[in-house]
């Protein structure tokens, strides 16, 4: 049995708080400072982080490894089956060459470049976030965006820009996933709350998107379509998140942005702009399908929301469910300050689980785009190559988060933090932003800080709920201008070297947008609670 304590070094909340810190800030500086491969980072904030719950959190030595393997585990069906899956079913379209058809389809809609853009990277890109995340939609976008004219730097800058949007929701909801599981808040009610807050930021970003490509005359001739876009991604991914799905609040964001930018395009058309600055004068010229070519394409995303939306059903839910199995982790006893048991339950959910369903969806789809069996087994192989990396990030990210949970680290900061009383509420975004800042995922973000908040919560008197999914909406904010983003938006249009000058163009967004977020969480804290579920 281990008893969790708070203030270990000499009773003091700042030391220990200095000394719990230590993890993190190894973290930040190795990957924010000495751009050390994000593997490496992990996997040295994780023997640090080791070496502090058995030092000075006095955590045994077997008890602290077990912990850091019950979290590598929990993110194998959680996070790393999701992700595999999702980026195997986008390589098969490459593979089968249909993601040129869709590509086509979208230069097709509207033949002014800053619609385009929408389409493409808010849209589009929102589309890949829901179903992969890990920087697929920027790299995607970004070379799509290359590819109707759009030059480099400005193609990668309204490609990180675009993905602020639906980062929180990414991956089918992994982020939310696992801040629940960290957090101890039910899963449904952050996905609600995440879905009161990051809907009002992405209702401006097609906004943002036709200004950055084409200054006050494009926000002045597409004002109209940009803020069609914006109200129904925002209103779609509020009522899928409050009312249908959470995993597929950006699916429906998505297809429901899209959707009703296509409509209004049909009794609305933007000025010709003629020349714009950074666009090609003579855009590629782009291929004609047939309809049945294209709606072959789009076949996997349909099948994705047929199958995610049957799996919602209670019949479907039952059989799914069958086999889930729940135990207690072995070998983890502990209880906190006051005495009381700490969860430490583990879900074994092979049916039900999110990666299962897109691995349906993927094996339909090779099927639906006549992908050969032995193409099938070697892209998924290119799959994991390509992931190689990312996996041990992903192992070494949840252990780190799970040691410092379990140790008491976590809760040592979040009391420290909770000092500044009512104000954490307008903190709380911010400590969301630094994480996807530094580690480049939401997902690791709210496994680092979700009982973080959490604990500053129950100190301040604030809404756990709220400040565990400000951490989320807080750390989309900071996608765009992580060190991982960056490179692969430099790198996906070709001007890799250039990262710093992208930060330089993206960040006054990403602080602007922040102060925002900031802003309304204080004010849901307080006077605007009646937003929240």
């Amino acid at each position: 049995m281990y008893q969790q304590i708070y203030d270990p070094i000499g009773g003091s909340l700042l030391m220990s708080s200095a000394l719990a810190a230590l993890p993190l800030l190894t973290m930040f500086v190795l990957l924010g400072w000495l751009r050390v491969a994000p593997h490496v980072a992990a996997l040295v904030s994780l023997t640090i982080c080791v070496l502090v719950a058995v030092f000075a959190y006095r955590m045994p030595w077997g008890m602290t490894l077990n912990v850091g393997l019950y979290g590598a585990a929990f993110s194998v069906l959680t996070v790393l089956w999701i992700i595999v899956n999702a980026i195997w079913l986008y390589n098969l379209t490459v593979q089968s060459g249909h993601f040129a058809v869709l590509k086509d389809s979208f230069a097709r809609i509207s033949p002014d470049p800053r619609i385009q853009s929408i389409i493409v990277a808010y849209n589009f890109g929102a589309l890949i976030e829901a179903l992969a995340g890990s920087g697929t939609p920027i790299a995607i976008s970004g070379a799509m965006l290359l590819a109707i004219g759009i030059r480099p730097m400005k193609a990668a800058v309204l490609a990180l820009v675009a993905n602020t949007a639906p980062v929180a929701f990414g991956a089918l909801a992994v982020p939310i996933v696992t801040l629940a599981q960290v957090s101890g808040e039910p899963f449904g009610l952050l996905g609600a709350i995440v879905g009161r807050q990051t809907p009002i930021l992405a209702a401006f970003v097609p906004l943002i998107l036709v200004g950055l490509l084409d200054g006050k005359r494009g926000l002045r001739q597409t004002w109209p379509a940009a803020v069609v876009a914006g109200l129904a991604f925002g209103a779609a991914q509020w009522i899928a998140a409050n009312h249908i799905s959470v995993e597929l609040a950006d699916v429906f964001g998505a297809l429901g942005s899209a959707g009703a930018l296509m409509l209004f395009l049909c009794i609305w058309q933007p000025v010709q702009p003629g020349r714009i600055e950074d666009v090609e004068p003579s855009p590629p010229t782009v291929a004609r399908h047939d309809a049945r070519t294209v709606w072959i394409a789009y076949a996997p995303y349909i099948l994705i929301i047929a199958i995610f939306s049957l799996a919602q059903t209670r019949g479907a839910q039952q059989w799914l469910s069958a086999g889930t199995l729940r135990f207690p982790w072995p070998g983890v006893s502990i209880v906190n300050a006051a005495g009381k048991p700490v969860a430490s339950v583990f879900t074994l959910n092979s049916l039900s689980a999110t990666g299962t369903l897109l691995f349906l969806a993927g094996a339909l789809s090779a099927m639906l785009l006549r992908v050969r069996p032995v193409a099938v087994i070697r892209t998924y192989g290119t799959t994991l190559k390509q992931l190689r990396w990312a996996i041990p990030t992903v192992l070494c990210v949840l252990a780190l988060a799970f040691v410092m949970n379990y140790s008491g680290q976590t809760i040592t900061l979040g009391r420290w933090m909770a000092q500044t009383g009512a104000a954490f509420a307008f903190l709380s975004p911010v400590i969301g932003w630094i994480g996807v800042a530094v580690t480049g995922s939401d997902n690791s973000s709210n496994a680092l800080f979700g009982a973080l908040q959490v604990a500053a919560a129950q100190e301040t008197g604030i809404r756990a709920a709220l400040l565990a999914a400000a951490n989320a909406s807080g750390g989309v904010l900071g996608k765009m201008i992580s060190q991982q983003s960056l490179a692969v938006g430099a790198a996906a249009v070709g001007i890799v070297g250039q990262e710093g000058a992208i930060f330089r163009r993206v960040i006054g967004w990403s602080l602007l947008l922040l102060l925002t977020l900031s802003t309304l969480v204080y004010l849901q804290a307080g006077p605007l609670a009646w937003m929240l579920p």
